[in-house]
């Protein structure tokens, strides 16, 4: 469960990160991407650690609210499985069509 809820706060905060707070921001990707503990981002910043975890809490609900909204990241989810379907598709039955190959890449890619 903490690993699913990791990564999906990491995913939101790739889409919507520019709608942050630079404070937001900072706290989130520490905490999420570089895995540090509230203490220590309390130490760094001169706050409490209830400060912080008040901030990262209400930081994530941000996130949600957004996608909630926006639907960005589920949007690049269904996009992403449909690319999926159509490489497995096009390699099992046009295994030798190299420009239909090529034009999947480049789908792929956009995805990036």
């Amino acid at each position: 469960m903490a690993i699913e809820k990791t990564n999906r706060i990491n995913a939101l905060f790739e889409f919507y990160e520019p709608l942050l707070t630079k404070k937001q921001m900072t706290y989130i990707e520490l905490y999420y991407r570089d895995d540090y503990s509230l203490g220590e981002i309390a130490e760094n910043y001169q706050v409490s650690r209830q400060a912080v975890y008040d901030n990262i809490k209400r930081t994530e609900k941000i996130l949600e609210e957004y996608e909630d909204k926006l639907h960005l990241y589920a949007h690049f989810q269904k996009e992403v499985a449909q690319t999926d379907r159509l490489l497995a598709y096009v390699s099992e039955n046009y295994p030798q069509d190299k420009q239909l190959m090529a034009l999947v890449r480049q789908l792929e890619k956009l995805e990036e």
